[in-house]
């Protein structure tokens, strides 16, 4: 005989075990029912149904407790979920027993949309109102998350015209044999159906390509308009641009946004910003990589009065022992509009030229006395002469690159990715989100938000876990 223990299908329970005895009390369900109690669901725009005919409505805060609960556990399929309240013992526990389907729990996620981004902030002012977010030091990145829709079927200008190009040289050929055939047979001729097939499709192809010029884009696929190319995880892939500012000292996402441009160019002001919407106030800096990196950015920020550092780009950037003809070296005399060089030689204005990269204007300066120049060979190999590119924004990356030379500002440039990837790589791989499984970019805001939402819950709930964090009373 010997020693294993095995189930005893036979026996039976005098009284039924209690479900409250079958949840540990530090349980993250616990957590999830607690923390959202502690909202006021109905301040943050939830939405229920009004009507009092037909079968009675599920509670609000059963639905969203079901929805966290689901992101929590990398639960994010409405069938999953609903499957998962009959087979979850701590999901059972968490709806009292109660069985929403796949499709309350869609209504609910499509009626809630920007509710659910305000119960996100809501959760973040309940963090910061326990003085869990320290508000010294904010790191901002965003990450590319590919779309629900295929790239397989979508607009692409390239394919469309190519496909337009053949449809083009074959109605061509057929058209010169219905005339040939025409010339040799009375009466009217009718076009063959193949080719009134191949124009039928050549006008899909122009209403396709017309779609293209309408929107800007090279790219397009009708089922997600919004959606763009984008590299997603080492692929180009139609997605869209996550971004998120999380706080040093707690780890949290404090503010979360998706956009549809492929750059982060035009964030890191907003995204500042939206700190401030969620928790009342912005960090003492927020540290940024160079996508962020733009003139415009950097002034538009130093006009909100916002303390950003960016990793500047290569071209922006300064050497710290700049050669003697390195650009740094050229001053620009505003009074004269001039240039000096290090030889004391003025470069004169020339013209205004449009910078397509960073889509503004520069004024170029050009010397005037090179020819006479013996250390010419070494300024420029030009055989126009050296030209100064002046941007309207030289003051400000100059601003910026000073700044960035202090001891503090560098200990918190090299803080950055220890800072924001970390959230990343555990909403990627811990939580296996990788993809949105809704449409459109009002959707995937909102399931971001819920992604976010979610991601901070399993930060809070170890602090909640060892009595360090305290939800606030109902």
């Amino acid at each position: 005989m010997t020693n294993e223990i095995r189930p005893d299908y036979d026996s039976m329970h005098l009284f039924p075990p209690a479900l409250e005895d079958w949840v540990p009390g530090d349980h993250p369900a616990r957590f999830i029912r607690d923390y959202v109690d502690a909202l006021d669901l109905e301040d943050l725009g939830f939405k229920a149904r009004a009507s009092e005919r037909g079968r009675p409505n599920y509670a609000l805060d059963l639905l969203l407790k079901v929805w966290l609960y689901g992101y929590f556990n990398r639960i994010r399929s409405t069938r999953d979920l609903e499957r998962a309240c009959h087979e979850h013992l701590s999901l059972i526990w968490l709806t009292g027993m109660k069985y929403p389907d796949h499709n309350t729990l869609w209504r609910f996620l499509r009626n809630n949309s920007e509710a659910i981004r305000n119960a996100f902030a809501a959760g973040v002012r309940v963090a910061a109102s326990s003085d869990l977010i320290g508000m010294v030091l904010h790191a901002l990145d965003g990450t590319k998350i590919r779309a629900q829709a295929s790239r397989h079927t979508a607009h692409h200008r390239e394919q469309l015209e190519r496909a337009l190009k053949d449809l083009d040289s074959k109605f061509d050929e057929m058209f010169s044999e219905v005339e040939a055939a025409e010339s040799e047979q009375e009466g009217d001729y009718k076009l063959p159906e193949e080719l009134q097939d191949a124009e039928s499709r050549r006008q899909v192809i122009r209403d396709a390509l017309a779609e293209l010029d309408n929107a800007q884009t090279d790219h397009l696929q009708p089922a997600e308009p919004d959606a763009r190319m984008m590299k997603c995880d080492g692929k180009t892939d139609f997605g869209y641009n996550s971004q998120a500012v999380v706080d040093e000292q707690s780890g949290l996402i404090v503010a979360a946004d998706v956009t549809a441009q492929e750059t982060d160019y035009e964030q890191l002001v907003p995204m500042v910003k939206k700190v401030d919407e969620v928790i009342g106030d912005t960090a003492e800096e927020t540290v940024a990589d160079r996508g962020y990196s733009s003139g415009p950015a950097l002034h538009e920020a130093q006009e909100e009065g916002l303390d950003v550092l960016v990793h500047l780009q290569p071209h922006m950037d300064e050497p710290e022992d700049p050669d003697e003809f390195h650009c740094s070296r050229f001053q620009h005399d505003t009074q004269t509009d001039v240039i000096i060089c290090p030889l004391g030689k003025t470069l004169t204005f020339e013209q205004e030229k449009w910078d397509c990269s960073n889509k503004y204007k520069v004024r170029v300066y050009r010397c005037q006395s090179f020819r006479d120049c013996p250390d010419r060979d070494r300024c420029s190999p030009s055989k126009r002469g050296r030209t100064v590119r002046i941007n309207p924004y030289k003051s400000v990356v100059e601003k910026q690159i000073e700044k960035q030379r202090t001891p503090e500002a560098k200990r918190s440039l090299s803080r950055r990715k220890v800072i924001v990837e970390p959230p990343f790589g555990t909403i990627k791989e811990g939580m296996s989100f990788r993809r949105f499984t809704v449409r459109n970019l009002d959707g995937v805001r909102m399931q971001w938000a819920l992604v976010c939402f979610a991601f901070n819950l399993r930060k809070l709930y170890r602090s909640w876990s060892e009595g360090v964090f305290v939800l606030p009373a109902c």
